[in-house]
């Protein structure tokens, strides 16, 4: 029952995730806080009459009620601040949200989590690169969280990639449940739901209002170890985001571009300003937080046992060395083959492990 007095809590105009925190602190629980009358509340640090008064309002509990039945009818689960499953990195952040709303089923909790975040408008080298990085990433780490906005160019890019190479990734929305924005995206959040997770702190009612998205962007933030940046203007939320990050101890790359490229103005200056590392590859953001992987010993005695790859089975690594994850059908069209000796030739691949399977029937070269 407490939880319905939480999420009542935090519907009060005004009150705040750092109120609402010290409110609680200060009574010992939300159901507390609807039970004393109004001398009580003036008595509480930071209430004053108005905010008395909306606390009072009877019409606040029956928000509350509503929005739980809608989130309970629509598979939405509310973190509150404290809970055990409550993500860890963004708990540790002053203005953590009081009330967390997630969709889908992602543990966090010991995971690699990285925020990439950039321009709506990337360019074809920015998207190359934020593709580049979180293949790369994903091939050495597993594990590997790719959290972002869901916006179009540079979130979409990192969510789609990391969909693409099977990873988990969290996109956090600045508006409630019941919207998507933009509603382009609405298939791309379902297969995030899948794999991965949508988080937001905004109740379920609640619009993509233009000051919602400089909120949201402290989620993005504060959820991971590391912001990269890959691209951005000379303003924008992608810098906003890197600031906050900052602002919580967090490392910030970003990757460097020409003086004359507008799309990255934005990063030379956060590199310029040393508000941010200066990333080429994913070798830079593994050096700095230390997610080196120990090397293996045997390596090199392993690959000399392998028996002396077929003609076709070289062509077939090259086309994956070149072109990235390959399905069968791409992979007799560049080679010539056809479809049953490539599958053949895949097969073999795979146990002698060369290549890996990827959901959708895709396959990555991995040596």
């Amino acid at each position: 029952m407490d939880k319905i007095y939480r999420v009542a809590l935090g519907m009060v105009l005004g009150i705040g995730n750092i109120g609402a925190k010290r409110i609680i602190k200060a009574i010992g629980s939300a159901e507390a806080v609807f039970k004393l009358n109004r001398k009580e509340l003036l008595e509480l640090e930071g209430v004053g009459t108005l905010l008395a008064d909306r606390i009072l309002d009877k019409s606040v509990i029956k928000k509350a009620e509503r929005e739980f039945e809608y989130i309970h009818k629509n598979g939405i689960t509310s973190l509150f601040l404290g809970e055990e499953k409550y993500p860890q990195n963004l708990e540790n952040c002053p203005d953590a949200p009081f009330i967390l709303y997630t969709r889908g089923n992602l543990e966090l909790r010991g995971k690699k989590i990285l925020s990439i975040v950039g321009t709506r408008r990337p360019s074809f080298n920015g998207l190359e690169a934020c593709k580049k990085l979180v293949r790369e990433l994903g091939e050495r780490h597993p594990d590997l969280v790719i959290v972002s906005g869901l916006a179009y160019g540079i979130d979409h890019c990192a969510h789609k990639t990391a969909l693409d190479c099977g990873l988990e990734t969290v996109a956090v929305l600045a508006h409630g449940m019941k919207y998507m924005y933009p509603a382009a995206h609405r298939n791309m959040a379902k297969k995030i739901e899948s794999s991965g997770a949508l988080f937001t702190d905004f109740n379920s009612y609640e619009k993509p209002e233009k000051n919602n998205f400089i909120k949201r962007n402290r989620i993005i933030a504060g959820l991971s170890k590391a912001t990269v940046v890959v691209e951005s203007g000379p303003r924008g939320g992608a810098l906003v985001t890197a600031d906050m990050a900052n602002s919580y101890d967090r490392d910030v790359f970003a990757f460097p571009g020409r003086i004359s490229d507008p799309s990255s103005i934005g990063c030379n200056k956060l590199i310029k300003t040393k508000r941010a590392e200066l990333i080429e590859s994913y070798k830079d953001l593994e050096y700095i937080l230390g997610w080196e992987p120990e090397e293996d010993p045997k390596e090199g005695i392993q690959k000399s046992i392998f028996r002396e790859l077929r003609q076709e089975e070289r062509e077939i690594l090259q086309v994956l060395e070149t072109e990235g994850d390959s399905s069968v059908d791409f992979l007799s069209f560049k080679t010539g083959l056809p479809v049953s000796r490539v599958g053949g030739f895949l097969l073999e691949l795979e146990l002698e492990g060369f290549i890996l399977v990827l959901p959708g029937d895709c396959f990555r070269k991995i040596r």
